[in-house]
């Protein structure tokens, strides 16, 4: 990318099925080969979608996917054994689910992470959500994850271990960390919407 480029050449959409074979490439290069495949991308963005609202966001410089988030809609989501309710402090049943935020390393440090939260929260909020809760990745290179979603406003729940051990046990998930078997901590946080 050139060194010209910057945040205002950056565009966000409604993630659209016709995004979902870049979607697919990112994520898997970003998050580890077997996170995302089209099964599962298509569900996850179904679950985006409530009263015709899509909450899944792409992001693009000069035509070329460079972020995306997924969000699941209230009540479109598993509240299981990584999930705390107990201490949300807000109703459980207007939590979104912030499942995914993937921007390209070449265009960090441009916002786009942030400004898709912020459009996805917009979105949620349109849906009837009061907050997101969110398993961040505490592997994350210099634990980036959790720095970007602290600053956003999100606040640590409880850490659990091997969250993605299933994942890599079962659906193909390649852990881009782990030499074996996956034994990544999750960090649930939850950001409580303002206003």
């Amino acid at each position: 990318m050139d060194a010209k480029r910057n945040s205002a050449d950056i565009t966000y959409t409604e993630l659209a099925p016709a995004h979902f074979a870049d979607v697919l490439e990112l994520g898997n290069r970003v998050q580890g080969e077997g996170y995302l495949n089209l099964d599962n991308l298509t569900e996850y963005y179904h679950r985006g979608i409530k009263d015709d609202i899509n909450a899944g966001i792409a992001a693009f410089y000069q035509d070329k996917l460079v972020g995306f988030r997924l969000t699941f809609a209230q009540g479109q989501w598993d509240i299981d054994q990584w999930a705390t309710p107990a201490e949300w402090q807000v109703p459980s049943g207007e939590v979104c689910y912030f499942k995914c935020n993937t921007v390209d390393p070449a265009m960090q440090g441009y916002g786009i992470g942030s400004t898709l939260l912020n459009k996805a929260i917009d979105a949620a909020r349109r849906q009837g959500s009061c907050a997101g809760l969110a398993h961040i990745w505490l592997a994350s290179p210099g634990n980036s994850a959790y720095r970007y979603f602290s600053k956003n406003g999100g606040r640590l729940i409880k850490k659990h271990p091997n969250k993605w051990q299933y994942a890599a046990l079962y659906e193909g998930y390649d852990c881009p960390v782990c030499d074996a078997l996956c034994e990544c901590l999750a960090a649930e946080m939850l950001l409580t919407f303002a206003g």
